[in-house]
């Protein structure tokens, strides 16, 4: 299955521009992405900081279009973005249950997934926020970014199309059944 890459240069949310879209009968496959985001979503109604210059994402997707239930997700979503971002990191990437990426016991990039349904159709979003380029300071957790943890250069346009490709890959893989 292929995403069709939509960018926005400023929104409140990704994962809400995606509910948007899916509303408006616009429900091809596809991954949204923002310079800035202004109300960026963490689990449980808590907000994710974004601060300008990381990476905002969200894919959305009909779940009936790949043959894996939804809840596998959580699972599977912090594989893919840590084998995508582990290119970029000198430092081992660790997976803390459910939704983070930490280097070293410092946070790196949140997963939030929400199911909504939509005219009888159930549809899996997956936001993404990346500390590529600057880590917020929050008293509740330590945080870290990519470019602290990296010995090359890069663009957040660049880790965008691994996680792009790397979620089309792996979805073309379950609907062959070779997962």
């Amino acid at each position: 299955m292929k995403l069709k890459l939509i960018k926005f240069n400023s929104v409140n949310s990704t994962n809400d521009e995606a509910i948007k879209l899916i509303r408006k009968n616009k429900i091809t496959p596809g991954i949204i992405t923002t310079n800035i985001q202004k109300k960026g979503k963490g689990t449980m109604g808590k907000s994710w900081i974004s601060k300008k210059g990381n990476l905002f994402l969200s894919l959305f997707f009909e779940i009936k279009s790949i043959k894996l239930k939804a809840n596998k997700f959580s699972i599977l979503n912090p594989r893919i973005v840590k084998k995508v971002l582990s290119e970029y990191s000198v430092r081992h990437i660790t997976i803390k249950w459910p939704n983070d990426l930490l280097i070293m016991r410092r946070k790196i990039c949140g997963i939030l997934q929400e199911v909504i349904e939509y005219k009888k159709k159930k549809f899996l979003i997956i936001g993404i926020g990346i500390n590529t380029i600057t880590s917020p300071k929050n008293k509740k957790f330590k945080s870290i970014s990519l470019l602290e943890c990296s010995n090359r250069n890069f663009k957040n346009e660049e880790i965008l199309m691994k996680i792009k490709l790397a979620y089309e890959k792996t979805f073309s893989n379950f609907n062959k059944n070779q997962y």
